[in-house]
C-alpha cells in the first residue's frame, strides 16, 4: 500500500512538473514579422503587416508614452533618423489612444515618413514577443526575417547593428 501511495505521489509530481514548463515565445517559432493590427493617430485607419514596405527592414519598437526609457530612445531615433532611411520603424503600445497621441505629437513622429505608430488594442503583440519590460525592440530584415529582439533601451548604434548582422 505504501509503494502504491509512494507511486502516485511522484506520478502527480512528475505530471505537474512537465505539465508547467513554458512554451518558446510565439516568435521563436514563426520568426517573421508579426500580425500588426495598429490603430493610427488619426483614429480610424488600421496598419497592418501588409502596409509594410516590401524589400525593407523593419524595426519594431514596442514602448509606453510613460516609460522614460522609451522616450530616451525615442529621442535618439530622432536625432538618428538619416541612419534608418532605409528601415521601416513601427512604433507599437498598448496603452491609451490618449497618451500614445501625446507622445506622437511631443516627438513630432508624424514629419518622419518611415516612422509609423499605432496602438496595439488587440494585445496581439505582448503576447506574441512575451514582453516583460520596455521598450521591445524587434529586428526584420528586408526579408522579413526575425534577426533578433532586445528588451530595454539600447544606443542606437547598438540598434543599428542588429540590422548589419541582416541574418
Amino acid at each position: 500500500m505504501k509503494k502504491w501511495n509512494l507511486f502516485f505521489c511522484s506520478l502527480i509530481i512528475f505530471v505537474s512538473a512537465f505539465s508547467q514548463t513554458e512554451t518558446a515565445p510565439l516568435y521563436k517559432r514563426f520568426p517573421t514579422v508579426p500580425p500588426l493590427n495598429l490603430l493610427l493617430v488619426d483614429s480610424s485607419t488600421f496598419f497592418t503587416e501588409k502596409n509594410l514596405k516590401k524589400n525593407q527592414a523593419v524595426f519594431i519598437n514596442l514602448f509606453s508614452p510613460d516609460c522614460e526609457h522609451c522616450q530616451k530612445e525615442t529621442e535618439e531615433l530622432i536625432d538618428s533618423i538619416a541612419k534608418f532611411k532605409n528601415i521601416q520603424i513601427v512604433m507599437a503600445t498598448t496603452l491609451s489612444f490618449d497618451k500614445m497621441k501625446a507622445f506622437y505629437d511631443k516627438n513630432q513622429l508624424g514629419r518622419f515618413s518611415n516612422i509609423v505608430v499605432g496602438q496595439d488594442r488587440q494585445l496581439i503583440l505582448p503576447t506574441f514577443y512575451k514582453i516583460k519590460n520596455f521598450p521591445f525592440l524587434a529586428f526584420y530584415n528586408k526579408n522579413g526575417k526575425l534577426i533578433d529582439v532586445a528588451e530595454g533601451a539600447l544606443p542606437i548604434s547598438k540598434v543599428l547593428f542588429f540590422f548589419r548582422k541582416k541574418n
